[in-house]
C-alpha cells in the first residue's frame, strides 16, 4: 500500500494507493470525515471501505484533505476538500486510463464532499455514502442525484439524526432511474463500534452485485443473500 504526493490546489495530498492485479479494474475514491474533529484517511471507517473496495478488485485511493497529516494547506470549509477531491480524483483517473467505472464512498463529512463530487464528474457511476450528515450540511444539491448508490445509517448514531436520512433517502427514492440503498443497522452509533465488519460485508455485497465480481468472504455473502433484498 504504497504512499502517494498528490499535487493539489493548496499543495501536497497525501495519499495511499492499491493498484488491482485485475485489467481495466474499475476505480473508487474515498474521503474520510471532518477534518477539524479527527478525520483523516486513517479513520476506522473510511479505511474498512478502502480494503471493501480493493478487496473486490478496484485500484482504489484514500488521502488526507488539506491540513491533515502531511497534506499542506488548512481547512477550507468544505469548498476547498471539494477540490482536493476533484483533484486526487483526476491523479486516478490518469494512472487508470482503461478503468472499467468509477465509484466515490465517504464516511459522514466525506460523504458529503463525494455525493458533491459526483454532481460534477458525469463519469461516476456510483456510490457508498454511510452516515451522510443531512442534519447537518444541506444536500439539496441532489436534484436530482444522478447516479444509484448505497446509504448506511446507525439507528443510534447521536451525530447524524435517522431522521434526517430517512428524509435524504425518501427525496432521491422518488426519482426515476435511480435506485438508492439505504441500509439501517439497528444499535449501530455514528462509527458503527462492534458493527463495523457486518456494515462492510454489507458494503461487499452490495459492490458485488453492482459490478459482478466476485466476493472473497463468501460465507458473508451466502448469509446476506438470505437475509437482504437489494
Amino acid at each position: 500500500m504504497p504512499e502517494i504526493i498528490i499535487n493539489g490546489p493548496e499543495g501536497r495530498i497525501e495519499a495511499r494507493y492499491h493498484h488491482s492485479s485485475q485489467p481495466n479494474a474499475p476505480i473508487a475514491l474515498i474521503l474520510h470525515p471532518h477534518p477539524e474533529y479527527g478525520g483523516s484517511m486513517n479513520n476506522k471507517v473510511s479505511y474498512a471501505l478502502f480494503r471493501t473496495f480493493s478487496d473486490i478488485g478496484f485500484n482504489t485511493l484514500r488521502f488526507n484533505f488539506r491540513g491533515v497529516g502531511k497534506s499542506e494547506g488548512r481547512f477550507g470549509n468544505g469548498e476547498g476538500e471539494l477540490a482536493d477531491a476533484a483533484s486526487v480524483l483526476d491523479w486516478l483517473q490518469s494512472y487508470s486510463p482503461g478503468a472499467s467505472s468509477c465509484w466515490v464512498a465517504g464516511f459522514s463529512f466525506g460523504s458529503w464532499i463525494g455525493m458533491q463530487l459526483l454532481m460534477r464528474r458525469p463519469e461516476i457511476e456510483g456510490f457508498v455514502a454511510v452516515s451522510p450528515p443531512a442534519n447537518i450540511y444541506d444536500f439539496s444539491f441532489l436534484a436530482p442525484c444522478p447516479v444509484s448508490g448505497l446509504i448506511t445509517q446507525g439507528d443510534k448514531d447521536n451525530i447524524v439524526t435517522k431522521f434526517s436520512v430517512d428524509s435524504l433517502h425518501k427525496k432521491l427514492s422518488s426519482q426515476k432511474n435511480i435506485d438508492i440503498k439505504y441500509h439501517v443497522m439497528p444499535g449501530a452509533d455514528h462509527f458503527y463500534k462492534g458493527q463495523l465488519s457486518a456494515l462492510m460485508s454489507y458494503v461487499k455485497e452490495y459492490l458485488s452485485l453492482r459490478t459482478g465480481k466476485l466476493i472473497k468472504n463468501s460465507d458473508a455473502v451466502l448469509s446476506l443473500r438470505k437475509n437482504t433484498k437489494f
